[in-house]
């Protein structure tokens, strides 16, 4: 735990990242970013958007607490959520969290009393490692995110680009970007073909190797602990996925010309052979050689990202 300087002059926020496999949150000092407390647990979607939302406030309410023993006030609440979230913070889809049409900040705020802003995740994890983490040397970069989904966000001068909706980041949920090769769409039909984290996120990657490998009940993770042992299915697997995100993300490196890439996410992360054959398709795919060159780093935040990132959006908030 980090030890706060009752002298310092520095803001506290409180951030919370829902995703669709965890929700973390923290307690974030600012201006460097240090995380004094910390939360995880499961966010079990399927148990419907108001369970979830008492966890959050319930996580919230604990961060809370724990800041008047530590002494420090958090001003504001930065929440992320794996869902499309509008300019003005409304929650615009449920494909996985079912807020859409709840007044999710308005009750997170009468639990806490403080003010709450709502972002989506992957701006607010790219926002994290603008300020904070592997962007911020950058003037422009492009924030991918491989988790249980796989989101990306651009990112211009320590901002991430929101759009005239907010409907920005779900550049790998459309049907028809890859051969479907009998693999099921998210529809349940082959006809148009998987999206393209039907194929390479991190349960995709997961459910293709177990219906190839009899008994295998495990994670991506545990595919790539199989490929890192030498199993040829496992590395298989990995490099189909890794070489289909690599080649979509080499099209947004040709369409918005970032400085660098930088990728998070829990899968996202993991080297081997999905980087190595993510990496070889996205040079691949760039068109042009003046950039097929650019950095391609990984997320410095680590899963911290998320909550630090809409803690941070929260702070600046609160200045503006």
């Amino acid at each position: 735990m980090i030890a706060v300087d009752p002298s310092h002059r520095a803001q506290f926020a409180i951030g919370i990242d829902v995703g669709g496999t965890k929700c973390a949150a923290g307690l974030v000092l600012f201006p460097e970013g240090g995380v004094l407390a910390r939360r995880l647990q499961p966010t079990r979607p399927e148990r419907g958007g108001e369970a979830v939302l008492a966890d959050v406030i319930d996580m919230a309410c604990s961060l809370q607490r724990e800041a008047a023993e530590l002494g420090v006030e958090p001003t504001a609440i930065g929440l992320g959520v794996a869902e499309l979230v509008s300019v003005a913070g409304e929650v615009l889809s449920d494909a996985t969290i079912r807020w859409r049409g709840r007044e999710v900040g308005k009750a997170l705020q009468a639990a806490t009393n403080m003010p709450v802003i709502l972002d989506a995740d992957v701006r607010a994890a790219a926002r994290g490692e603008a300020h904070l983490g592997a962007g911020r040397s950058y003037g422009s970069f492009l924030y991918v995110t491989v988790g249980t989904g796989i989101s990306a966000s651009l990112v211009i001068e320590r901002t991430p680009y929101v759009g005239a909706r907010g409907l920005t980041g779900t550049f790998a949920s459309s049907r028809g970007l890859i051969p479907s090769d009998g693999i099921p769409s998210d529809g349940g039909g082959l006809a148009a073909g998987p999206a393209l984290e039907h194929f390479a996120a991190g349960p995709a990657v997961a459910a293709r190797f177990g219906a190839a490998r009899t008994g295998f009940d495990g994670t991506a993770l545990d595919v790539v602990a199989l490929a890192e042992a030498g199993d040829s299915l496992a590395r298989e697997t990995l490099a189909s996925a890794g070489g289909a995100l690599g080649a979509a993300i080499g099209q947004l490196v040709n369409v918005l010309d970032p400085e660098a890439v930088v990728i998070g996410g829990g899968l996202g992360m993991v080297g081997g052979v999905y980087r190595d054959s993510l990496e070889g398709a996205l040079r691949e795919h760039i068109w042009s050689d003046l950039h097929r060159d650019l950095p391609l780093v990984s997320a410095e935040l680590g899963n911290d990202a998320g909550f630090i990132g809409a803690a941070f959006g929260a702070c600046r908030s609160e200045d503006d």
